[in-house]
């Protein structure tokens, strides 16, 4: 198996990347082929004392950079010779079993669906990444690639974020709700409303296990496996979790730093605070997937470090492995409102 890693995208881009593909290559034994400026990713090496690329890691050369600062819908075209479009075109061609990027979510969608394209019968590809919750983390799909949804993208998010949860999380039978502002079926706007039978008829068919409307903070307990949504919808919850983790990172670090009594019962909880550090960091999953693309991809998180994208080619490697590709391939005609 080998990953392709976008050595240029990110906020600490070249050095995360591959120091990060470097680690993965050693601990997992993961082929991977880094994409960017050769001089750079050199530099980096030497920098850290890698004499010479170490067996199964190896550099294909691209003179260009999608920036932040460029048009995300139009980059990949106009920047032909970017580590992007390189990275996308070498997981075209079969030159590596899946691309992983920490660069510019819009250019990375836009891409992956105009190079790669999209699984044939798939409306929209949809990112879903795994948040934290009381069950272990659920599949929150979609989090901000589709803004605005007719019924059948959820209808779709559905089946492709239940079977993420079953082949990747290792989820049996994964339960599926839609989220909402209410638990009733005539709760939410038209959307809400339209597809919730959509998904109930799917469920009682056997095809998936949907369970009914979730709110917001029955989600966040684990109630489910998988949080259905539109991209505007789930981008607000996915930043709402982002931002309470932090204030509340931020609130213990200053109640345990009070005084010597409070310095000293960090001490006694200090295990218990690392665990909630590492629940609540994304960089333990490594990144999201863009499920709905005819090959795996990852976005990792714009400000990943090494651990953080070694972490995103694990968990490219997992989606390789998983067969979700070919779930969703065997499937599509439950997943289209037109059959």
């Amino acid at each position: 198996m080998k990953i392709i890693v976008d050595a240029m995208g990110g906020d600490n881009a070249p050095q995360a990347p591959v120091l990060g593909a470097l680690q993965a290559n050693k601990e997992y034994g993961t082929a991977v082929t880094l994409v960017g400026r050769g001089e750079e990713i050199l530099k980096v090496l030497e920098e850290n004392n890698v004499q010479e690329l170490p067996a199964g890691v190896e550099i294909a050369h691209a003179s260009e950079v999608v920036e932040m600062c460029d048009n995300p819908a139009t980059a990949f075209r106009e920047k032909k010779d970017s580590s992007l479009t390189v990275g996308l075109n070498l997981l075209k061609s079969g030159a590596g079993d899946a691309f992983v990027s920490a660069g510019s979510t819009g250019a990375l969608l836009s891409g992956a669906t105009l190079v790669v394209k999209r699984i044939k019968g798939i409306r929209r590809a949809a990112l879903a990444p795994v948040v934290p919750t009381g069950n272990g983390g659920a599949v929150l799909i979609d989090c901000g690639a589709n803004a605005e949804c007719p019924p059948e993208y959820l209808l779709q998010f559905a089946y492709m974020g239940s079977y993420y949860a079953e082949s990747v999380l290792g989820r049996p039978e994964p339960k599926v709700a839609l989220l909402n502002i209410g638990v009733e079926p005539s709760k939410g706007t038209s959307l809400q409303t339209t597809v919730y039978p959509m998904l109930q008829e799917a469920g009682k068919a056997g095809r998936i296990n949907f369970v009914g409307n979730i709110e917001a903070r029955e989600a966040v307990e684990g109630a489910v496996d998988v949080i259905v949504s539109d991209g505007y919808s789930g981008n607000i919850y996915l930043k709402t979790m982002e931002g309470t983790a932090l204030f509340l990172a931020r609130e213990l670090k200053h109640m345990f730093t009070k005084n010597l009594r409070t310095k000293l019962a960090a001490v006694l909880v200090s295990q218990g605070l690392k665990d909630f550090k590492k629940l609540m960091d994304a960089g333990e999953v490594g990144g999201t997937a863009l499920i709905g693309i005819a090959k795996p991809v990852i976005k990792a998180h714009g400000s990943s470090d090494a651990y953080a994208i070694k972490n995103a080619i694990r968990q490219a490697s997992q989606y390789v492995s998983s067969g979700i590709i070919e779930n969703i391939t065997e499937n599509i005609d439950l997943m289209r409102l037109d059959r």
